[in-house]
């Protein structure tokens, strides 16, 4: 990602809105959005199974692994305006697992592009699911959205959740109902 050009296009805008470039409080701000942006769709440059493969191990556990509550912030790509929540994700194995500090890393990477959160949700599952080849995959994204909040509707209560379920989660009415009774508990539960 070209730096000095994502600049000159800060700039830009800024004229655009009205605004001094030069003046005191905006002469470094190109030079800071430019990085801030680069930071933040950093996922552009990551492969996730890259992220997923060197941590595959052959287990033979078969019942639900879940990894919940990950934080994870995007930027929704119709706006370019933050979107931020919580990911669950579950998956039942088929011989092999993948170390539990990936799934976060997956969403990381994943949160770190222009996102919707639908697609989101589903590149989650359909990483897993290529890479594990596991019985079974369930994905749930809750967030709010700064879009739906800052402008046009100005919903400040309003949150979104998206759902992906696959293999058991989807077929088995017991093991999707098992899924979302784990991750209505939240970790207060351990203080």
């Amino acid at each position: 990602m070209d730096s000095t050009n994502l600049e000159n296009c800060i700039t830009d805008i800024l004229r655009s809105l009205g605004e001094d470039p030069e003046r005191d409080g905006l002469r470094r701000t190109p030079n800071r959005v430019a990085k801030s942006l680069q930071f933040l769709t950093q996922g552009y440059g990551q492969d996730p199974t890259d992220i997923l493969n060197n941590a595959l191990f052959e287990v033979s556990y078969d019942e639900m692994v879940l990894v919940k509550d990950i934080d994870f912030y995007s930027l929704c790509e119709h706006h370019m305006l933050p979107f931020f929540g919580r990911v669950h994700v579950a998956y039942i194995p088929n011989g092999k697992v993948v170390g539990l500090s990936k799934i976060p890393r997956l969403v990381e990477m994943f949160s770190r592009r222009l996102q919707v959160q639908e697609r989101l949700t589903m590149q989650i599952a359909e990483t897993l699911e290529e890479v594990l080849d596991p019985r079974g995959v369930a994905v749930v994204v809750e967030s709010i959205h700064l879009c739906m909040m800052m402008r046009g509707i100005e919903q400040q209560n309003a949150f979104a959740i998206t759902s992906s379920m696959r293999g058991a989660f989807q077929e088995d009415p017991k093991t999707r109902s098992e899924f979302t009774e784990l991750i209505r508990h939240r970790k207060e539960a351990f203080a």
